[in-house]
């Protein structure tokens, strides 16, 4: 399988205290790995060390041990970070560019030449919806949800193979968290690696197909996401989807049933197996037909609570 992101037991201690004798550990031994193409969530609570895994990826900050490659790659190797695009959390830009200046800057940066830097200056803000009104105004007068669309732009002027965001949809409304899930999803499709980390665990459950949740600064869970909520599903019960049965002759028998009813057919939820048990057989004697059994999944939000308080 080819790995984009490889991550090996990677640590990183600060120093802290008045003498800056004690050490604080912000991340403990993590070790991951982020597929090619994949859309990959990296999930925590507040201070679990998102941000400073993601500083690492950048070489914003060095780690105290472990190893980090990007594109079976060492990250102390500057090449590298030519195919790399990064958007932090609270991106700062020089106020007193435009947005369109400054992309052309990044661009220059990259060593692109003047046409192809405009080109990709004009692509790039009308992809992230920034109007073209506001590509002259100077960044000192945009809106967090503005710089957050700029930040973005400036992210993919290099159109690397590997892009990490960190909380790429705060300051954005609901229409812009709908376009930005749209140009992530559309990195995804041209085969564009996202490494991303967000609070917004709808957004998660949209974009990614593989997840890692981290708190106090050890992995707690990592893996594909759908497989992750089916785990322990069973304590979340079953749905039992039936055909050729109405809810009324089901409820006769079991009164206390909670159940939808479709022109599809009648969907139950039972608690456990000897319900489920239940339900097929007086749904075989009155004549009607089973369709499917299945575990309810768990939302994303009920599996990241289970894992925070369990760890």
């Amino acid at each position: 399988m080819d790995f984009v992101i490889e991550i090996e037991n990677l640590t990183k201690d600060y120093l802290v205290g008045f003498w800056k004798k004690k050490k604080a550990r912000a991340l403990d031994n993590v070790c991951l790995r982020v597929r090619r193409g994949c859309i990959f969530g990296f999930l925590g609570p507040n201070g679990a060390g998102k941000t400073t895994t993601i500083k690492i990826l950048v070489r914003l900050l060095f780690p105290t041990s472990g190893s980090v490659k990007i594109l079976g790659r060492d990250i102390a190797d500057v090449e590298i970070h030519r195919f790399i695009g990064y958007c932090p959390e609270n991106p700062y830009f020089y106020d007193y560019l435009t947005a369109f200046e400054l992309m052309t800057y990044f661009g220059a940066l990259f060593g692109l030449d003047y046409k192809k830097r405009v080109e990709k200056a004009e692509e790039l803000l009308s992809l992230v919806g920034l109007e073209e009104k506001n590509w002259h105004q100077q960044l000192r007068k945009f809106s967090k949800g503005m710089l957050q669309r700029v930040g973005l732009a400036q992210a993919l002027i290099n159109s690397p193979e590997v892009v990490i965001l960190d909380e790429p949809m705060s300051g954005l409304d609901p229409v812009g968290r709908k376009e930005i899930r749209e140009l992530i999803l559309n990195l995804r499709r041209q085969g564009t690696t996202v490494f991303m980390s967000t609070h917004i665990l709808s957004d998660i459950e949209v974009l990614c197909e593989e997840v890692a949740i981290l708190r106090g600064g050890k992995l707690v869970a990592v893996g594909d996401l759908d497989e992750l909520l089916m785990q322990n599903s069973h304590e979340n019960g079953f749905e039992v989807n039936l055909k050729n049965v109405s809810a009324d002759k089901i409820l006769l028998s079991l009164p206390s049933i909670r159940y939808v009813e479709k022109p599809s057919g009648l969907t139950i939820h039972c608690v456990d197996e000897g319900e489920v048990e239940k339900i097929i057989r007086l749904a075989s004697s009155i004549g009607g037909k089973l369709v499917s059994v299945q575990p309810v999944k768990l939302s994303l939000e009920d599996f990241f609570a289970k894992e925070i308080e369990q760890s």
